[in-house]
């Protein structure tokens, strides 16, 4: 008998990759953000990167981030976290983990404690100072959420396409 591979992926490890995988497929020239959802017993539930919605043509909107608040990209684009709770076709995300690449602002913050999820592990907390992410803390604090920071292990992962 043979003993088991000892190099395997964790689930942190798995699932924060998924997460990093997803945010390549973003098409912002500055933030690419990934989002993968999980359930209780490690199942990845949906998926989802920062962009515009559906119909929304990106070709046709700016991904300027100054200036008119109607010429950049900030009233057009639908973050990661967002967009994988509503591309999720399950029937309830109650109980559920939320593996980001960026700690999520105040409106993914609403979004996802309206919906159920219990846990987010987040990657970079980049502007964790900034008063969006502050009330992002706050609600996730007083919803019970439980945060908590992807330790990055330095292990490479190549893909060949």
């Amino acid at each position: 008998m043979s003993d088991k591979r000892k190099d395997y992926l964790s689930w942190d490890e798995y699932f924060m990759g998924v997460a990093m995988l997803a945010g390549m497929r973003s098409k912002d020239p500055n933030t690419q953000v990934g989002a993968c959802i999980v359930s209780e017993n490690n199942r990845i539930l949906s998926m989802g990167y920062n962009g515009f919605p559906n119909g929304v043509s990106d070709d046709e909107f700016p991904w300027k981030r100054e200036g008119d608040p109607l010429e950049n990209k900030y009233f057009y684009s639908t973050h990661s976290e967002l967009n994988a709770i509503l591309n999720f076709r399950g029937g309830s995300l109650e109980g559920a983990k939320l593996y980001v690449t960026l700690f999520p602002c105040n409106e993914c913050a609403k979004a996802i404690i309206q919906s159920g999820i219990r846990t987010v592990i987040y990657d970079s907390n980049k502007y964790a100072d900034l008063p969006a992410f502050i009330a992002s803390k706050r609600m996730f604090d007083a919803a019970g959420v439980t945060l908590r920071r992807y330790r990055r292990t330095g292990r490479e992962v190549t893909i060949t396409l």
